[in-house]
């Protein structure tokens, strides 16, 4: 099952080093794995918990345990978007630029592979 998560610019799939989500949201994503073709952050937030403005490239999300999320914020050119991704979900995302933030009654667990080159 393919969910698309689409918000926000997907104009690049390059990440400046201040949209870095590891870098600036490092409370939620931690890099696990990094080599030449992807990098492998592990996600999780706790409910209310809310990133600052980050940017992905092109990724794959693998949710282990999923929850109800909200994407926007200053980097965002849509409105925030509301999104429910259930657990188990695994769904290729293009490259966007946001804030993520845990809108449910549960902790939300996952892994973002990010595209290189």
């Amino acid at each position: 099952m393919e969910h698309k998560m689409a918000v926000g610019n997907q104009d690049s799939n390059k990440n400046a080093a201040s949209d870095d989500a590891a870098i600036v949201a490092g409370d939620a994503y931690k890099v696990v794995l990094e080599n030449e073709f992807v990098r492998i952050l592990e996600l999780r937030m706790e409910p209310g918990a809310k990133t600052e403005p980050h940017g992905h490239p092109n990724m794959v999300a693998v949710m282990i345990d999923g929850g109800t999320f909200r994407f926007g914020g200053p980097h965002s050119s849509t409105t925030p978007t509301d999104l429910e991704i259930p657990s188990g979900s695994v769904s290729f995302q293009p490259a966007d630029q946001h804030t993520t933030e845990n809108i449910g009654g549960a902790p939300v667990h996952g892994f973002l592979i990010e595209l290189k080159g």
